[in-house]
């Protein structure tokens, strides 16, 4: 939770495809992190996509990379009611995004806090209270529980 803020949960994403979800889940970093060059973030993901899908299976998209300019760890989270082709492992769209940019020093947490959403998303149960919390504050709360 500690980062995470209210204004980065993205409850409805309008996308339907991967580049597009990239580009609406970075967004919103825009106005929070001034200094942040948002189409190099892009830039950064689409690369990262390409060594191998962020999309871990059972509808959740990790997708994540490092920037220079960060001094910070941010997460940002979105949820798909549509659903996307992330070329997730299994084949099945993606309805859960979790983004996680960190800043090049930081590998240790960076893989931490991973792990740690992964493995969260890996309970079935957790899926569904994700997919059908109400707006901002559902997800907030559910993920202030964890």
């Amino acid at each position: 939770m500690e980062y995470l803020s209210k204004d980065l949960i993205l409850p409805e994403l309008k996308s339907t495809t991967k580049q597009e979800v990239l580009k609406e889940l970075v967004k919103p970093l825009e106005g929070k992190f001034p200094k942040l060059n948002t189409k190099n973030a892009y830039k950064v993901l689409l690369e990262r996509e390409q060594l191998g899908s962020t999309g871990i299976g059972d509808g959740v998209a990790i997708p994540h990379g490092k920037l220079r300019e960060l001094n910070k760890i941010v997460v940002v989270v979105g949820r798909s009611f549509l659903g996307v082709d992330f070329d997730a492992l299994d084949k099945k769209p993606c309805h859960i995004f979790f983004l996680v940019l960190a800043p090049e020093n930081v590998a240790g947490l960076h893989l931490r806090i991973l792990a740690h959403i992964s493995r969260i998303l890996k309970d079935p149960e957790f899926r569904q209270a994700f997919m059908e919390a109400e707006g901002v504050d559902g997800i907030w709360n559910l993920l202030g529980a964890e």
